[in-house]
C-alpha cells in the first residue's frame, strides 16, 4: 500500500481516464471471419444490461445471422457516397455528439473518409468520440495494420485499400481476436455469404491460412506484452508467457555467424525474437581479422532482423553470471552457444562457462551447438529451398493393397472439428450449439451426442430444436452415474454428432477411459465429431500450464487429436471480459466466484493462457500450411532431416523432458527417441516406467530402456546408442544434484557433455514452481 498523497495533476489526469470513452477492437483475418456478428452481439449483451447502444456505418452484407443481430439495435443513418462506383460510409458526428450513446457500434476502422469531411480517417473520428466520453467498439482486418499490410502482400498478394498505424490497437482498451478456419471461411464464400466482389486471393485456402496465422501471432505479442506488464506490476521476474526469446553467444571469430544463423533457424521455428551479444574486454583495441568479423556479424544481424549488443566483460569467471543476468533481464528462454573446448584442467584453472551457467539458469534452456563444419560443410547456412519434386507419372501409378485400403478407409471416417479455448467460459459450447442449429438449418442430420451447460442460461437457449441422445445411468458403488452413450449415438447414426469436453475422464465401468477415445470410436463409424477443449488439457503443454499458472491439469489429451482435426478453431475473450462473465454467475456457480478469482481466474493466469491458445493455434496452422507443401510457411521450411534423442533417468523432471523432446521433434518435424537410463534392478512393469512409456507412445515417441551395471558406463552407453541411431541433438535434463553427490553427478553430466562435442545438445532448464 502507498500512503503518499497524489498531486493535482496525477488527480486531473485520472479524471480525464475516468471521462473518456473505452475502445475495444474485434480484429479478424480477412472480411467474412465474423467480426460484425460478434460486434453486434456484445451490442446486444449491452443493451440487454440497460446499455445505450447504437449502430452506425455497420456493413451486413445481407448475411441473415448478422442481420439478425441488428434487431432492437438503434441505427444512426451514416453519411453515404461513392467512390469508383463502391458506396461508402462516413460516420455522422455532429449528430451522434447530438444524441450521446453511450456505445457506438461502427464497422471498418481502417475507413478513409470523404473529402471535406472533419477528419481525415475514421479512427480520428473515434478517437474524438472517445475524448467526448461515447465508447466505441469496431472491426478491423489485420491486413488493414500497417506493418501487417506488408506481410500479407507478400504472402498472399492482397493489398489493403487504407491501413491504420500499427500502434492503434494499443490505444485499444480491449482487443478480441475472431478466428475463422479457411474451410469455413471458403464455405462461406461457396454459400455466397460474402457477396459477389470477393478478392480471388482470398479464394485460396492457403492465403486465409496465412492471414490467419499473421492475426493469430499478432495477438499472441500483444497478449505477451500485456502479461509482461503485470508480471511487472507483481513484482515477477523473468521468462514469462510462451513467447520464445532467444540469445546467441558469439566472438569476434569465424564460426560467430554459423552460431547467429543456427540461432536464427531455432527461432524462426519457434518463432520468436533473436538476440546476439558479444562480450569484449574494456579497453581492448580489436585486431583487422576482429574488426572485419564484428561487421560482418552486425551486417548478418540487420539482415535476419536479430538485436545486436556488446556488453563489456567483467572477466572470464563472471561471464556466466553476466549472461545469467542478460537472461533474467530480457526474459531469454534459450541461449545458443558452441561447447567448451578446454580440457577438465583448462577449466579448473580458467573457469567453466557452461558450468557456471547451469548452476545459475533456472528457467532458461542451454543449447549446445556441435561445429561440424569441416566434415558436413556450412550446413546451418542460408540456402534456397529446393523445388517439389512433381513425379509426372504418379498420377498413372496403381496403388498398392495397402494404400487402396487406407484410402478407403479415410472416405468413410468421419470428419474432425475442434473449438478451443483459453479457459471454461469463453464460450465454445455455446459457438459449437450455434453452429449445430446452423447446419440444422441447411438440412444435416445433427445431434446433441454430450452437452455441458454448466448451468448457463445463453448456452442453454442456443440448444434450440436440436436432437438430445439421453445419458448412459448405472450404479457404481451405491452412487447412481452418468455418462455419455457412444453405443446410443452409434446406433442413432447420425451425420454430425456435438460432442462436449473432449478432455473429459469417463466415469469407472465405462468402457473407455477418455471421451477422446469414444470420439475416435465415432469417428471410425463414418459420423463427424463437433467437440470442445481448452488449451490447458493438451498433453505437450502439461508443463508450460502448470509454470504460468502454478496448477497442475489432470484431465489431459494427446497433441495428436488436434493435429488430426479437420478444422480447429479458437474462441478468443479477453481476461477482462471472463472474469466479469465470472462475476455474473455465468461461469460458475455464485458460491465459487471469488474462489475462482483467487486462484485459476486470476488476471495474470488468463493473460498466460490466452498467449498459449494463440501461440499454440498459430503453430497448428503452420504446421497444416507446411503439409499442403506451400513454400511460403512464415515460420520457413526446416531444410536439415533431425532426428531426437532424449536422455531421462529416475528423476522428478523426466516427464516434462518427453514433453519439450516431442515439441521440439514436432516443430522439426523429426523422429524422436526416448531412452530411459536405470539400474539392473528396475522391472519393465515398474508404475513409474509404465507411466513414462506409456506418454512417449502417446506423443508418437520410441521408448527404450538402458539397464546399466555401473554408473561409470552409462555415458559410453548413451552416446553409442545416440551413434547408432543417427542421433543430431541429445536432450537432456539438468536435475539438482544433491549436496552429498554434487561431485559425482556433475562429473558424470560433464562427462556427457564433453563426450557429445559433435552433436547438439539441449539441457532443459531446472524450472521451479
Amino acid at each position: 500500500m502507498t500512503y503518499r498523497r497524489k498531486t493535482p495533476e496525477e488527480i486531473l489526469q485520472y479524471m480525464e481516464r475516468m471521462r473518456r470513452g473505452k475502445l475495444k477492437v474485434l480484429i479478424g483475418a480477412t472480411s467474412g471471419a465474423g467480426k460484425t456478428y460478434h460486434m453486434l452481439r456484445e451490442g446486444q449483451l449491452l443493451k440487454s444490461q440497460g446499455i445505450d447502444v447504437i449502430a452506425c456505418a455497420v456493413t451486413t452484407s445481407q448475411r441473415q445471422e448478422t442481420v439478425e443481430q441488428l434487431h432492437g439495435i438503434e441505427r444512426m443513418p451514416s453519411i453515404h457516397w461513392m467512390k469508383e462506383g463502391v458506396e461508402k460510409k462516413d460516420l455522422p458526428l455532429d449528430q451522434i455528439l447530438l444524441r450521446n450513446p453511450e456505445v457506438v457500434l461502427v464497422d471498418n476502422l481502417a475507413h478513409r473518409n470523404r473529402e471535406g469531411a472533419r477528419f481525415a480517417t475514421r479512427l480520428e473520428d473515434i478517437s474524438f468520440l472517445l475524448e467526448q466520453g461515447i465508447s466505441v467498439i469496431t472491426t478491423i482486418n489485420v491486413y488493414e495494420l500497417s506493418g501487417a499490410d506488408i506481410i500479407a502482400r507478400h504472402y498472399t498478394g492482397i493489398r489493403a485499400e487504407n491501413t491504420v498505424p500499427p500502434e492503434t490497437l494499443d490505444m485499444a482498451d480491449e482487443v478480441r481476436l475472431i478466428d475463422v478456419s479457411p474451410e469455413t471461411l471458403l464455405k462461406r464464400v461457396e454459400d455466397g455469404l460474402l457477396g459477389h466482389k470477393v478478392h480471388p486471393a482470398i479464394c485460396r485456402r492457403d492465403n486465409v491460412a496465412v492471414l490467419r496465422e499473421l492475426s493469430l501471432r499478432l495477438m499472441a505479442n500483444g497478449v505477451n506484452d500485456m502479461l509482461d506488464k503485470h508480471r511487472m506490476s507483481e513484482g515477477l521476474v523473468g521468462p514469462s508467457g510462451t513467447a520464445e526469446r532467444i540469445l546467441v553467444s558469439v566472438q569476434y571469430h569465424w564460426n560467430g555467424s554459423i552460431y547467429i544463423r543456427r540461432g536464427q533457424q531455432i527461432a524462426k521455428r519457434l518463432n520468436g525474437e533473436l538476440i546476439v551479444v558479444v562480450y569484449m574486454k574494456p579497453g581492448v583495441k580489436l585486431t583487422p581479422e576482429q574488426r572485419a568479423f564484428k561487421s560482418s556479424i552486425q551486417q548478418l544481424c540487420d539482415k535476419i532482423d536479430a538485436e545486436f549488443i556488446e556488453l563489456p566483460l567483467q572477466g572470464r569467471r563472471r561471464l556466466a553470471g553476466q549472461l545469467a543476468e542478460l537472461s533474467l533481464e530480457r526474459k531469454i528462454t534459450r541461449i545458443v552457444m558452441g561447447h567448451s573446448k578446454m580440457s577438465i584442467w583448462q577449466e579448473l584453472r580458467k573457469g567453466s562457462v557452461i558450468k557456471g551457467l547451469l548452476r545459475k539458469l533456472r528457467s532458461t534452456d542451454l543449447f549446445l551447438m556441435a561445429d561440424r563444419a569441416e566434415s558436413e560443410g556450412e550446413r546451418i547456412m542460408a540456402m534456397r529451398p529446393a523445388k517439389l519434386n512433381h513425379d509426372m507419372g504418379a498420377s498413372f501409378r496403381r496403388a498398392s493393397w495397402e494404400e487402396a485400403n487406407q484410402q478407403t478407409k479415410n472416405l468413410h471416417k468421419g470428419s474432425l472439428k475442434v473449438y478451443i479455448g483459453a479457459a471454461p467460459g469463453v464460450g465454445k459450447t455455446y459457438t459449437m450449439l450455434r453452429e449445430g442449429n446452423h447446419l440444422k438449418a441447411k438440412g444435416i442430420d445433427i445431434i446433441l451426442g454430450m452437452l455441458e451447460t454448466h448451468g448457463r442460461q445463453e448456452t442453454q437457449e442456443q440448444v434450440g430444436t436440436l436432437e438430445l441422445i439421453p445419458r448412459r445411468k448405472w450404479q457404481y458403488r451405491q452412487t447412481e452415474l452418468e455418462e455419455m452413450d457412444t453405443e446410443a449415438i452409434l446406433h442413432r447414426n447420425p451425420e454430425v454428432v456435438l460432442i462436449d469436453e473432449l478432455a473429459h475422464s469417463n466415469v469407472p465401468g465405462s468402457r473407455f477411459k477418455k471421451r477422446y477415445e469414444d470420439i475416435q470410436l465415432i469417428l471410425e463409424a463414418g459420423i463427424s465429431v463437433i467437440t470442445t477443449v481448452n488449451v490447458q488439457h493438451l498433453e505437450s503443454l502439461n508443463d508450460a500450464v502448470e509454470r504460468l499458472t502454478g496448477i497442475r491439469v489432470r484431465e489431459r489429451v494427446p497433441d495428436a487429436l488436434l493435429q488430426m482435426a479437420d478444422e480447429v478453431e479458437l474462441i478468443d475473450v479477453t481476461p477482462q471480459m471472463l472474469q466479469q462473465r465470472l462475476r455474473e454467475g455465468k461461469i460458475y456457480a455464485p458460491a465459487k466466484v471469488e474462489q475462482s478469482l483467487n486462484s485459476f481466474f486470476k488476471m495474470g493466469n488468463l493473460i498466460a493462457l490466452r498467449e498459449l491458445a494463440l501461440r499454440e493455434l498459430a503453430d497448428d496452422v503452420d504446421e497444416r500450411l507446411e503439409s499442403w507443401e506451400r513454400r511460403t510457411s512464415m515460420r520457413g521450411p526446416w531444410r536439415k532431416k533431425e532426428f531426437i534423442f532424449v536422455c531421462i533417468t529416475h528423476s522428478a523432471g523426466a516427464e516434462r523432458i518427453i514433453r519439450r523432446g516431442f515439441r521440439l521433434a514436432y516443430r522439426l518435424k523429426a523422429e524422436w527417441h526416448v531412452v530411459y537410463v536405470g539400474n539392473n534392478n528396475i522391472r519393465n512393469d515398474s508404475p513409474e516406467l509404465v507411466k513414462i512409456r506409456n506418454l512417449t507412445q502417446q506423443l508418437g515417441g520410441q521408448f527404450e530402456l538402458l539397464q546399466m551395471r555401473r554408473h561409470k558406463e552409462t555415458t559410453a552407453a548413451l552416446l553409442a546408442r545416440a551413434e547408432e541411431l543417427g542421433a543430431s541433438q541429445i536432450i537432456i535434463g539438468q536435475a539438482k544434484p544433491k549436496k552429498l553427490h554434487l561431485l559425482t553427478s556433475e562429473a558424470l553430466f560433464m562427462h556427457l557433455l564433453r563426450s557429445s562435442a559433435m552433436r547438439d545438445v539441449l539441457i532443459v532448464s531446472r524450472e521451479e514452481y
